[in-house]
């Protein structure tokens, strides 16, 4: 029987609304106070759900310390503590803006290399504030 599975691991991090193909009059029209350097800090919050089988006896979809193994690696250890505009590879070149979108599409692509074979990645949701998140889900 298919069952999805959701845990939820916190960062904090700092990121900056920059473009930096862009003036910085340009980014400051775009992005307002967003754009203040170095950045501003969220607590975010990421959730992310799997589905699989989950067939007695063990009836779970993965294994908690291996989902736990992965995260810890992927999203907090990677995330956590940094400012992501300078310290990320994927958006230290200053083109990628680490919205909470873009962030929710890494995510997604680091933790579904790393889950094993009959397990899949439904939805990556990163959460800035309580009152904004984004949701990366798998096309079918």
């Amino acid at each position: 029987m298919p069952i999805s599975l959701t845990r939820i691991v916190e960062f904090r991090a700092t990121h900056r609304l920059h473009r930096s193909d862009w003036s910085e009059a340009r980014n400051r029209a775009a992005f307002g106070e967003l754009n203040a350097a170095p950045g501003h800090a969220h607590d975010y919050r990421c959730a992310v759900t799997i589905a699989g089988p989950a067939e007695p006896p063990m009836a779970m979809v993965l294994d908690l310390p291996l989902l736990d193994r992965i995260l810890d690696e992927e999203v907090v250890r990677a995330l956590g503590g940094k400012n992501i505009n300078l310290e990320v590879p994927a958006f230290a070149d200053g083109l990628t803006i680490p919205t909470c979108e873009a962030i929710a599409i890494h995510v997604f692509g680091r933790v579904a290399a790393r889950l094993p074979a009959g397990v899949a990645l439904e939805r990556v949701r990163i959460q800035e504030d309580p009152t904004l998140y984004a949701d990366c889900t798998r096309v079918p």
